[in-house]
């Protein structure tokens, strides 16, 4: 397990960034190395130790730059950024980001080297190298979790070094949103050091660079800093021309998005939806979309339509806003404007995403589209979990252009589980009656119809052997007074011990949400600890967690704040263990104080 971390908060809020250390180091949790390696075995080549006696300012660029040809960037930038006879201008031309990247550059040059620029200009701006001097799709899908804000346990941190130098003040999906040169990698570390006073002690930190299997008696320890053993492993890892951008950049363009889009998503605590969404350019030859999207929970069947924009960066990357025109009831009402993250893959068939909302955009929908070709497509299987030896249960088929008229042997959902009845069939929903046998293998298998295959749309299971509570940890605000709350939703999931009968261990399989009932529980740190009073409250029934005021509370012992850290424990309804005792289980929640400065960059959604 790595570190958790919130994308959208900025952790030069000292309090904050000092309750998300407490609460790392209150669950003990240790930076798992991604390759199974130290970061003195990553880096057992040798280091020009010469060039750390030398400014990276004087150092050579040797690396060829990607040329900027459009006139604002030229106009806005080229002030101080000089133009060589490639048309390459100095840093600029090394370096290649997001759009959320670009955007926080060009904030940073309006705020600490006087640029003036209108809103308008920074967008065209923003768009202009985002997409010329961009990510390549497979490069920036597996950080694409940075740009969706999403809340997680980090796993792409190579070694304990990387962590020290680059992600134990922001996530290391920061660092692997953007490629630059070996020196513009340099001079963004002299950036740190100018700016973060902390900077200066994690890169002057000395990492022996022995091979991890260097015993006694081997080669004296090269002890060198840990900003040179950074630089190597991005030098390699993060170099500014790669395959990736060299494949994809000669055939950027405005993709052909317009059309109708099947939608398959899931809301955590309210379950899936389903629905469709209609995209139609604003312009011949412009990246902007206008949308309409309709969307419907299977539990209940209620109904959201929502208008939005959107607009692509690089012939791949879509960022937008939808409203759905309604006033919201509550913090996680699907109601609420929504701002959308999407990945489409090059062929444009496919989009993955998510569109979020909240003061933390800590509420969301995963989503993802499906071009309607008039293809069948096969998106959802309800329930999708069905227990061995079950008789008789009705289960529902949904996706799009599904075959209204076919027999039980065009329906395969793998050994043991016999499709007895057609209910019904419409092109959108399918309705069968099925029987699962006693000796059904339990796992998840693929569903299939008639060549359209769904994989792992459904699970088979004997019982569920224990009660996970998602997310394992997470972080809620206090606000309320002056500034915003910061909310977190919980799931309880039925999960199997899997073939070796072990919890815990590798084969273990998801099952299904299970319907729980919600409480806090303590969670002891000190003698006087009363956390379980003050940080907030839990509904019994959805599992949304509310925090409480921020500011110090006259009630609690040295007036201290709201904050604390409690155990959010879920108790099953109906599942039980052995002994017919309630399955339970628990997370790990710290609430702590508003993030006081926050990172946003709503340039980039239009």
């Amino acid at each position: 397990m790595t570190i958790s971390f919130i994308t959208v908060s900025d952790w030069s809020s000292s309090l904050t960034y000092m309750v998300r250390k407490n609460m790392r180091r209150t669950l003990g949790l240790l930076v798992i190395l991604s390759s199974g390696i130290s970061s003195s075995a990553a880096f057992s080549q040798s280091i020009d130790a010469s060039q750390a006696d030398r400014d990276p300012a004087d150092w050579l660029e040797t690396e060829v730059g990607i040329p900027v040809t459009d006139p604002l960037t030229k106009e806005k930038c080229g002030a101080c950024h000089t133009a060589d006879s490639k048309e390459d201008l100095s840093r600029i031309s090394w370096t290649r980001a997001t759009p959320e990247g670009w955007a926080q550059t060009l904030k940073r040059m309006v705020k600490l080297n006087g640029l003036s620029i209108t809103p308008d200009e920074a967008r065209s701006i923003v768009r202009y190298l985002s997409t010329s001097h961009g990510l390549a799709p497979d490069e920036a899908k597996p950080v694409m979790y940075f740009a969706e804000h999403r809340i997680l346990d980090e796993t792409i941190i190579p070694n304990d070094t990387l962590h020290q130098t680059c992600a134990s003040c922001h996530a290391f999906a920061q660092v692997m949103s953007s490629r630059r040169s070996y020196r513009e990698w340099a001079l963004l570390q002299n950036m740190h050091k100018g700016l973060y006073p902390t900077a200066q002690h994690a890169y002057d930190t000395l990492v022996d660079t022995r091979p991890a299997h260097a015993g006694e008696g081997s080669d004296p320890k090269k002890q060198v800093p840990q900003s040179l053993v950074a630089l190597e492993w991005l030098k390699k890892n993060a170099q500014l021309h790669t395959p990736e951008w060299a494949a994809w950049s000669p055939s950027i363009q405005i993709p052909a998005l317009s059309g109708k889009w099947f939608v398959k998503a899931n809301f955590v605590g309210h379950g899936p939806l389903i629905g469709e969404m209609t995209v139609t350019p604003t312009a011949p030859g412009n990246a902007t979309f206008t949308t309409e999207t309709t969307l419907r929970l299977l539990d209940g069947h209620q109904a959201f339509s929502r208008k939005g924009t959107g607009l692509v960066y690089a012939g791949y990357s879509w960022r937008g806003t939808s409203r759905s025109g309604a006033q919201t009831t509550s913090p996680d009402d699907m109601a609420a404007p929504m701002r959308e993250t999407m990945w489409f893959a090059p062929d444009q068939t496919k989009g993955t995403g998510r569109w979020y909302w909240g003061e933390y955009h800590e509420f969301g929908l995963d989503v993802m589209l499906t071009r309607e070709t008039g293809t069948p497509i096969l998106a959802l299987v309800s329930p999708a979990a069905l227990q061995s030896s079950a008789q008789q249960i009705q289960i529902h088929l949904y996706g799009d252009a599904l075959p209204t008229s076919f027999s039980l042997q065009d329906i395969d959902m793998g050994g043991g589980v016999t499709v007895r009845k057609i209910v019904s069939a419409t092109p959108h929903e399918i309705v069968l009656t099925v029987d699962v046998a006693a000796n059904a293998t339990p796992g998840a298998r693929n569903v299939a119809m008639r060549g359209t295959v769904l994989p792992q749309g459904l699970t088979i299971y004997s019982h569920i052997d224990y009660l996970k509570v998602t997310p394992q940890t997470s972080l809620a605000h206090l606000g309320g007074i002056k500034y915003g709350k910061g909310y977190q939703q919980f799931s309880a999931e039925g999960w199997s011990n899997g073939p070796d009968g072990k919890s815990g261990t590798s084969d273990d399989f998801l099952i299904k949400p299970v319907p729980a009932t919600w409480s806090l529980a303590e969670f002891s740190t000190v003698a006087y600890d009363d956390d379980v009073q003050f940080v907030g409250a839990i509904n019994p029934v959805t599992g949304l967690f509310t925090p409480n005021v921020e500011g110090p509370n006259t009630k609690r012992r040295f007036m201290r704040n709201n904050y604390g850290e409690v155990w959010v424990v879920g108790t099953a309804k109906t599942e039980k263990d052995a002994n017919g005792t309630p399955l339970v289980g628990r997370s790990y929640l710290v609430t702590t104080v508003p993030a006081y400065k926050r990172w946003d960059q709503p340039e980039v959604s239009q």
